[in-house]
């Protein structure tokens, strides 16, 4: 028995007839009909489960299976756990397939006792062995097959019970029981399900590369992130020659986490001391340029924040940000407005985070703050200083979480003084005073605590 539903190819609502517009997520010309095979219900009731005391489940975790790659371990809390899926996602040419191949060929030579395959549905066998042979990921255990079907990809599982799976991409696959289009919500959310439900049955890790939207996305239902372990975007901009690779969810390990790799003709490499590649180009002495300590995951990292002021040939003047939330950038340039009174109302504001990096956390808002009102100024902030905190509508500047690991990247990249909210003073003061009795060859951090974003202005640019 068939019944045709109209779906919307962007949030996978369901409707009853057609409209040029989704009522839900409201993007237009994306409702397609689609015909789905539905079988009567049998009735009768379910078989009870044999229930276990949460107490009586072994503590033992399961074995991590090592990639080899520090930064890629980093995002994905220690390691590959067996029996989990990873969702991957980012722009077309980002390097999603690159690293994947790196880490397919590592796992392979790592363990010979368990093959490791990759399941290609966009390219050709004999393409991955032309880039295999440009970054050296060969391996007689990495086993290749070109296919898009989903059953045939689930008998080639069952074939060969490799320890790993990379399905390279799910958009790509199809089910033969479906017969809507391939990269369609059904056909994703249906395909993605089987795919993990063979991970948990089998005890294999599954990774799946996803396609994303032009708003940078995941392509396909949101309950296809709902279905897997961990979810991970590889960001990165084509002007610079580092990619980030970002946790947004993970049940193995810390959410929000990243990686930083550096793009080269021998594929992706780690870069364990990200704070010195983004800081590698920053000119010291110049107006409009802070140094900012912030944390992505567990990892604390330095980075630029520049501001330009300049006046407005608009009637609206301009608020742009690189690297920031702009609606908290407009918010930000108010404060500074009415609190410290900068006449900001014929002038265009552009701030940006040297080197492409993204910052989301607002322990950015003081270093924002304080570039833009250099820039203003003209007048050049110290060159060994490094700012964190968070700002109030009220000039207030607020404490932030995890001071002391901030602090401590300052130091060991030779900067001198800190600046930071009254509230992270004190915890910040401890441990600075117990790493100098354990090294006496480094000299304390000099602290400045500051309470108001006046405070701050006086204390800086005096």
């Amino acid at each position: 028995m068939a019944k045709s539903l109209f779906v919307c190819q962007s949030c996978g609502a369901e409707h009853r007839k057609w409209s040029g517009q989704c009522s839900d997520c409201g993007e237009w010309n994306s409702i397609t009909e689609q015909v789905i095979e539905t079988s009567p219900r049998i009735g009768g009731k379910g078989k009870a489960l044999a229930t276990t005391s949460i107490t009586d489940i072994s503590r033992q975790q399961s074995p991590r299976r090592s990639t080899d790659i520090e930064e890629l371990n980093r995002v994905l809390g220690g390691g590959l756990v067996p029996g989990s899926a990873v969702l991957i996602g980012g722009d077309p040419g980002i390097g999603k397939s690159t690293l994947l191949l790196q880490a397919a060929a590592k796992l392979a030579a790592s363990d010979k006792s368990q093959q490791v395959l990759y399941v290609t549905g966009e390219e050709s066998v004999q393409q991955v062995r032309m880039r295999g042979e440009r970054i050296g990921a060969l391996d007689d255990n990495l086993m290749l097959v070109s296919a898009c079907e989903l059953e045939s990809i689930l008998a080639t599982i069952d074939k060969t019970k490799p320890g790993i799976v990379i399905v390279d991409s799910i958009q790509t696959t199809v089910s033969t029981r479906l017969t809507s289009a391939p990269g369609t919500v059904s056909q994703v959310r249906d395909c993605a399900a089987a795919l993990v439900q063979s991970a948990k049955q089998k005890g294999h890790a599954m990774i799946l590369v996803g396609h994303v939207t032009k708003d940078g996305a995941l392509a396909g239902p949101r309950v296809l992130e709902h279905m897997v372990d961990a979810v991970i975007y590889f960001e990165g901009d084509r002007g610079h020659a580092h990619r980030i690779l970002r946790a947004v969810k993970n049940r193995f390990g810390p959410a929000g986490e990243i990686g930083v790799f550096e793009m080269t003709d021998q594929g992706l490499l780690g870069i364990v001391d990200a704070s010195r590649l983004f800081l590698a180009e920053r000119s010291a002495d110049t107006p409009g340029s802070v140094v900012l300590a912030c944390m992505e995951g567990t990892r604390p990292l330095l980075v630029e924040v520049q501001a330009l002021i300049a006046p407005t040939v608009y009637s609206t003047p301009k608020r742009s940000a690189v690297g920031l939330d702009a609606a908290r950038v407009a918010m930000l340039t108010a404060v500074l407005e009415r609190r410290v009174g900068l006449p900001l109302s014929q002038h265009d504001v552009y701030v940006n985070i040297a080197g492409g990096a993204r910052i989301q956390e607002p322990a950015a808002d003081l270093a924002v703050l304080l570039a833009m009102l250099s820039a203003y100024q003209e007048r050049a902030m110290p060159h060994n200083v490094v700012v964190f905190g968070e700002v109030g509508l009220t000039g207030e500047i607020r404490p932030v979480g995890q001071p002391e690991p901030r602090a401590k990247e300052a130091a060991s990249l030779g900067f001198t003084h800190v600046v930071l909210p009254h509230g992270n003073h004190q915890r910040v003061q401890k441990a600075n005073i117990i790493a100098n009795m354990r090294s006496s060859t480094k000299s304390p951090l000099q602290l400045t605590a500051v309470k108001h974003l006046s405070d701050a202005a006086q204390k800086l640019l005096s």
